[in-house]
């Protein structure tokens, strides 16, 4: 079964059988021998050991290392018996499975909590690559909408692109991963994690932190301790460890942790203002569970992990060390002391090419092939002979592969170019620590607590709407803020955060001419993404809500200068533009990035940790601490702790927090200096969000059918955007006043609640019936102006008075129980008495009081004058000798006495000799509440 294997036959080729790897595998194998072959026994599909080893065996041979091989292939291939335990953290168990699923990954597990669960990989490439001074390890975390039971709501259904916040959680399991790895171990290394379910409540980035660091413990990967990660959240005043998303809603805290048993590697948190002390507790609760969380891991890894790659490690030989400080040592303490980075750095760079110019003419340097043909020379022969053979004399038999004796004779030891310049770059860093441990002064000149010099302006861009110019030593931020409407709002669709939109959002780039290079320009990278998420949370409390300032806020944040701490200076930037936008922010906010050197009695120190402020690029890559805070004087916004080496602890990190806390406080002072000052006032570029509110059911009159109706004001007026929500808020963004004010006023009139004695003037007539025309009192609002409400006399047909597109005044005097309106326009018409020649005969013989109140005249229905008829047009009137009136079977009795009724105005006769009809009360009521509505009535014509 083995022989016809072809990976069997690739293993057994001479070329594999003289690497690295062939040795490692031997000695893992040789480790785990026993334990396999117990677990295999038990397996019925496993080939039995003893029938492999029955083959005729050559003389002096000797095939155990062969049967290793064979056990540990089928082992990795799944004979292993699948583990889990259950881990508590906080108020409830994590479950842990390996060794069930992904079997041929050098390590994977299962995380579940809850419903929520995560499967995580770590795979290791079979052949080292070249060695270089990083870690060579990638990180890849996806969320899957399966998990949640839904799909993607883009056009492309299969997971692509790594979104931004899978960007942000693969940099949270990367970061306290990388410090844990041994120095020298050159194989590739990739951790794949994926969410195969999501219930809602249990939020899966710090599981994903605890399922890798769990992986790679199990892994073959050489790493020091097993990490773990939990968050922390702030409820009022108690602290929990993995709070539920419903949980998150409330708290004033959002902190990440991960760490070892003994140390803090990472932390990356944002809080609502909150103390030093504060915080410090919260870090102190979370590492007490994370704490928790490592013990049951090590334990889980003394029972099913397996061995570590730590014949892999290739160091450079120490004797490299003391060659490259003899021939640099002297030169690098003045290079070091170099203030402008740029300089430095070019002095560096021939510096470390005159040192292996040096070793390379004393022949300490050769290219690795050579060692490799010097040490590996040795003739590899594979025999596939089965029959005996004779062993000849100085030769050693390892089963199928013969190696001849090599002479031994004193070979030269030689480096690598590699070597030489990963031992330059740690002996810099050497240099450069004990420079600022020594002589307590840095590359530039300052004292450990030292800020590197301040200066701001705003105002730079005229055309946009906010802009600042902050620089800090070598480092400086471009920031530009811009404002809109809900339609410049980032869209995020993603596992937790489903169809929701961002109303902040702030976007850092790094040009590599920032830092005097040539580089890939395109697309964010992962570290743009985390560092402009890091300035956004920072800014995000200072801001108002969107009732107070209903715009979508953009920050853009170019950096234009590098040299260390350019997150922090985009928080800055950040806030000075803003300020100059217009944006009525609550407080100013500012960051400061925060290194360390942690064993100072190495550099002639007393062993206390060493605490720097405002760290360079070259004290962030020579320190062991990049510690990132950003706040205001009362309080911490957003921090992010970054550790190279071991960990740190609680006191340290103290001590780290308040000199961060006078640092601060340092920047928000010189801030305050900026000259141009921020305007603090909207741009006149800036547009102009005006937010009203109208009643829910109304919302549908400003979209219309399909949109038709808010797409028809938007073209007629001019403005630039009209969002109507659901909750009745409409918000109307516009370049100028008049554009929003002809909005708003259409807008007003469609939502409208008519009132009966409201006037609408210059309305449009739209439609003629032959019961009447139809009159647009507000945009696609309409009301019936009846054939007996058109005019004041008699009409045969509607046409006779109007005509469509004509404009008319009308009063409502009728709203029924649709919502219809009903109109009259004759309402409103000239008096038609105003001049009647029986009026004027009776005007000289009033007899009403003139200290009492004047009241509307009461008219009979059979006093109407002969005369007046013409204005009747054909109403019949009532015959002379009969009391009873004939009815008008056109007009109504009550409206048609209604018009005719004389105001006060115009001193009409009271006729106290006849006796009054009971019509004739509710005819005076009308009219009062007519000469009413017309005063005060009045509709807005918009």
């Amino acid at each position: 079964m083995l022989a016809s294997c072809p990976l069997y036959h690739g293993l057994s080729s001479p070329q594999f059988a003289a690497s690295t790897k062939y040795k490692l595998l031997l000695s893992s194998c040789a480790s785990s021998s026993a334990r396999s072959l117990q677990t295999h026994s038990k397996n019925p599909h496993f080939f039995p050991l003893h029938l492999l080893s029955s083959r005729k065996r050559r003389k002096g041979g000797n095939s155990s290392g062969r049967l290793w091989i064979a056990a540990c292939l089928d082992s990795r291939g799944g004979g292993a018996a699948p583990y889990s335990v259950k881990i508590p953290v906080g108020n409830r168990h994590i479950l842990i499975e390996t060794g069930h699923i992904g079997r041929q990954a050098s390590g994977a597990v299962t995380l579940t909590d809850g419903e929520t669960i995560l499967y995580t990989t770590v795979s290791l490439d079979d052949i080292p690559s070249e060695p270089s001074d990083f870690f060579p390890l990638s990180v890849n975390y996806q969320e899957r909408f399966s998990a949640a039971g839904r799909t993607s709501g883009g056009f492309f259904k299969r997971e692509g692109r790594t979104k931004d916040h899978e960007v942000l959680i693969c940099r949270l399991i990367d970061r306290p991963l990388r410090p844990t790895m041994v120095k020298g171990f050159y194989h590739e290394t990739q951790i794949l994690s994926w969410v195969l379910s999501y219930d809602g409540l249990h939020p899966p980035d710090s599981l994903a932190v605890t399922a890798a660091g769990i992986a790679v413990a199990l892994s073959e990967v050489p790493n020091s301790e097993p990490i773990a990660g939990v968050r922390v959240g702030l409820i009022g005043d108690r602290f929990i460890v993995n709070p539920t998303t419903k949980e998150m809603e409330k708290s004033k805290l959002d902190l990440l942790l991960a760490g070892t048993e003994t140390a803090i590697l990472m932390i990356e948190g944002y809080c609502d203002f909150l103390t030093e002390e504060r915080l410090l507790n919260a870090v102190q609760i979370g590492q007490d569970a994370v704490r928790a969380i490592c013990r049951e891991v090590a334990a889980l890894v003394k029972l099913c992990g397996k061995p570590k790659m730590l014949d892999a490690i290739k160091l450079p030989p120490p004797e490299l060390y003391k060659h490259v400080e003899d021939i640099a040592g002297q030169e690098l303490v003045e290079v070091l002391q170099i203030k402008n980075k740029i300089p430095r750095r070019k002095a560096l760079s021939y510096l470390e090419n005159k040192v292996l110019s040096i070793l390379t003419e004393r022949g300490y340097i050769s290219k690795i092939d050579a060692i490799v043909s010097t040490e590996l020379a040795p003739d590899l022969i594979e025999d596939e002979e089965e029959d005996e053979e004779v062993v000849v004399d100085g030769e050693v038999d390892e089963g199928d592969v013969h190696i001849k004796p090599v002479s031994r004779k004193s070979i030269p030891l030689l480096f690598t170019e590699v070597d030489v310049k990963l031992v330059f770059k740690e002996v810099t860093s050497k240099f450069l620590r004990r420079r600022i441990v020594e002589g307590g002064k840095r590359s530039d000149g300052r004292a450990p607590c030292e800020v590197r010099p301040i200066n701001s302006s705003c105002g730079l861009l005229p055309r946009v709407h906010g802009s600042a110019l902050f620089t800090r030593g070598e480092t400086q931020s471009l920031a530009v803020a811009t404002l809109g409407d809900k339609q410049m709002a980032q869209k995020i669709d993603n596992l937790v955060d489903v169809e929701e939109f961002k109303r902040f959002y702030l976007q850092y780039s790094f040009p590599p001419s920032c830092v005097g290079e040539v580089g890939r320009v395109g697309a964010p990278s992962r570290r743009e993404i985390g560092h402009g998420v890091l300035a956004e949370r920072a800014l995000e409390p200072i801001l108002p809500s969107e009732d107070d300032f209903p715009y979508t806020i953009r920050v853009e944040s170019t950096i234009t200068e590098s040299n260390g701490s350019s997150s922090m200076a985009s928080v800055c930037g950040g806030c000075l533009a803003l300020q100059d936008a217009g944006v009525p922010l609550k407080s100013s906010i500012a960051g400061i990035a925060m290194g360390m050197v942690l064993d100072t009695k190495e550099f002639g120190g007393d062993g206390t940790p060493l605490i720097l402020s405002d760290i360079t690029g070259s004290e962030d890559a020579s320190g062991d601490m990049d510690f990132k805070v950003a706040g205001n004087n009362d309080g911490i916004t957003a921090f992010q702790l970054d550790i190279k080496v071991g960990g740190i602890t609680l006191p340290i990190m103290e001590r780290a927090l308040l000199q961060a806390r006078d640092g601060r406080k340092h920047i928000l002072a010189e801030m305050s200096k900026c000259c141009p000052p921020p305007s603090k006032s909207l741009s006149k570029y800036a547009p102009i969000i005006h937010v009203m509110k109208v009643k829910p059911e109304k919302i549908n009159l400003i979209i219309g059918s399909g949109g038709k109706k808010v797409k028809s004001i938007i073209e007629e007026t001019g403005v630039e955007a009209i969002d109507a929500q659901d909750d009745g808020t409409v918000k109307i963004t516009a370049k100028d006043l008049s554009s929003l004010e002809k909005s708003k006023a259409i807008i007003s009139n469609l939502t409208m609640v008519p009132t009966v004695g409201d006037i609408y003037r210059n309305r449009e007539i739209k439609s003629i019936a032959p019961y009447g025309a139809f009159v647009e009192v507000a945009p696609g609002r309409e009301g019936l102006c009846h054939i007996s409400e058109l005019s004041a006399s008699w009409l045969g047909k509607a046409e006779d008075a109007v005509k469509v597109g004509d404009r008319v005044d009308v009063k409502l005097i009728e709203v029924n129980e649709k919502g219809q309106l009903r109109l009259s326009r004759r309402a409103l018409l000239p008096d038609p008495d105003k001049g009647n020649p029986l009026k004027e005969t009776t005007s000289s013989q009033k007899s009403v009081d003139k200290g009492k109140p004047k009241k509307a005249a009461t008219v009979v229905k059979d006093t109407l004058p002969v005369e007046n008829a013409e204005l009747a047009k054909g109403i019949k009137l009532p015959n002379p000798g009969k009391s009873k009136p004939v009815e008008n079977k056109l007009v109504s009795e009550d409206k048609f006495v209604k018009k005719i009724v004389v105001s006060d105005k115009d001193g009409a006769h009271i006729d106290k000799g006849r006796p009054k009809k009971s019509s004739s009360k509710q005819v005076v009521n009308l009219a009062s509440k007519t000469d009413g509505a017309v005063i005060n009535g009045e509709a807005n014509g918009g």
